[in-house]
């Protein structure tokens, strides 16, 4: 991000709106921000090569497009109701001159996860970042509305997946490759009508924490970034037009944050500036607390 860029969002810059799941970055209003205008590259991720699930939107693209322009070459995993915008973040990877791969898959199978391992591996000739970012959630108001599917495909989504993404990339990540999760907030601070989503994220600190002892001392770095309420389309595709209203407005800083700030804090932990940084969790929270 250029230094003297901030974001000027107000909160009542989000009005009541909602998406069909999965959501879709040409359809936020306000339009939401991965850096296409506001990154400064640096080359501080020259020649790594990077995995970046649910790259296709929101923190994801803008982590694709930040990699990108800081010298990295990238394979997008996504779902198939995503591949518009896939495309579009590959269009934009591709403008910073770096090469993209978008590989279709749905995670929640450990086959799946091996299958975009071996993807990667063969496209890029190895892989030195991955990010696991790919997440569902969907909001009930009451406990007795949350359905067994539902609960299932969140902890195969958040979860299962990441282990066995990383369980099959560890391999090529030794010797100084990095592995960064995105948890939540609402590891630290529930909300009651996410109940199963918060509880992923919980699960997904602690796996971290654990990663990082177990990979350590074959030369690889386990961290997490903690976001906020970040303005992506999981959040009018997921939650009540009554709770999209304003989002953002309750953190101390009073807005919601942009995707390209949460891809700021992946760029570092991804960067050889983060080499003695390792199992840790940076918040990206808009002043909500991480502890």
């Amino acid at each position: 991000m250029s230094d003297d860029t901030t974001s000027t969002q107000r909160p009542d810059e989000v009005p009541a709106q909602q998406q069909h799941w999965p959501g879709s970055d040409a359809d936020l209003d306000p339009p939401a921000d991965h850096g296409e205008q506001s990154w400064t590259g640096r080359g501080r991720l020259s020649g790594k090569r990077a995995v970046v699930t649910g790259g296709d939107s929101g923190i994801g693209r803008a982590v694709a497009l930040t990699f990108a322009a800081e010298g990295a070459d990238v394979v997008i995993a996504h779902l198939p109701e995503e591949s518009d915008d896939a495309e579009e973040t590959a269009r934009l990877v591709r403008a910073t001159g770096r090469r993209v791969v978008l590989h279709e898959a749905d995670l929640r199978t450990a086959a799946a996860n091996q299958e975009l391992a071996r993807t990667a591996v063969e496209a890029l000739g190895g892989v030195d970042v991955l990010v696991c970012n790919a997440a569902f959630q969907l909001a009930h108001d009451e406990l007795s509305q949350f359905p067994p599917d539902q609960l299932e495909r969140t902890f195969a989504t958040n979860v299962f997946g990441p282990f066995w993404l990383v369980q099959a990339l560890a391999p090529q990540l030794e010797d100084g490759g990095c592995v960064l999760v995105t948890t939540s907030i609402q590891a630290y601070s529930p909300s009651d009508h996410l109940l199963d989503y918060a509880a992923t994220k919980a699960a997904l600190n602690n796996l971290v924490a654990n990663l990082a002892q177990d990979l350590g001392p074959r030369g690889i770095r386990v961290n997490a970034v903690a976001p906020g309420p970040i303005w992506t389309p999981l959040i009018p595709a997921t939650m009540p037009e009554d709770k999209v209203a304003g989002f953002g407005s309750d953190t101390p800083l009073g807005r919601p944050g942009q995707p390209v700030e949460v891809a700021a804090a992946f760029v570092f932990l991804a960067s050889d500036e983060a080499s003695y940084v390792s199992g840790t969790v940076l918040g990206v929270t808009g002043g909500k607390p991480v502890f």
